[in-house]
């Protein structure tokens, strides 16, 4: 059986504030830098999400491309775009995860991995905040 991937990238524009409560505000500066300010800041972000399975004999693809569109539409673009990260999302409420891009794209891992049909699984997840910052989150084989 031969085994292909796919990878489909949107991209949104969001801000984001990294901040713990327990921390004053001179321990959050000094942690996280600019990213502690409490205005927060933005970005305009690119995800790429990269899905594995066998190739479909009658489609000749991993997996229908118009649901995974579908799926990353609903948990990432409509999610976060043009919203406040910390806000949108509870996972990355007060004095829970920071919205880091590795943060990030362990939440998209593991929104996209519950909707993907049978046999199809995530690969990796990459979440692009400029042109000099990502992280990659690989799934379990």
């Amino acid at each position: 059986m031969t085994i292909g991937y796919l990878t489909r990238a949107v991209h949104f524009s969001a801000s984001h504030r990294y901040g713990r409560p327990d921390w004053s505000e001179e321990e959050n500066r000094r942690r996280f830098g600019e990213a502690a300010a409490p205005e927060g800041h933005g970005h305009n972000y690119r995800c790429e999400v990269t899905v594995r399975g066998p190739i479909h004999p009658e489609t000749g693809t991993v997996t229908e491309l118009p649901e995974l569109d579908r799926l990353l539409d609903a948990e990432i673009v409509r999610r976060f775009h043009n919203r406040h990260i910390n806000a949108a999302a509870e996972e990355f409420g007060p004095g829970r995860a920071q919205p880091t891009t590795e943060n990030l794209a362990l939440y998209v891992m593991e929104k996209i991995s519950r909707a993907l049909p049978e046999g199809v699984r995530v690969h990796r997840v990459r979440v692009q905040e400029d042109r000099d910052l990502w992280s990659d989150v690989y799934g379990s084989e």
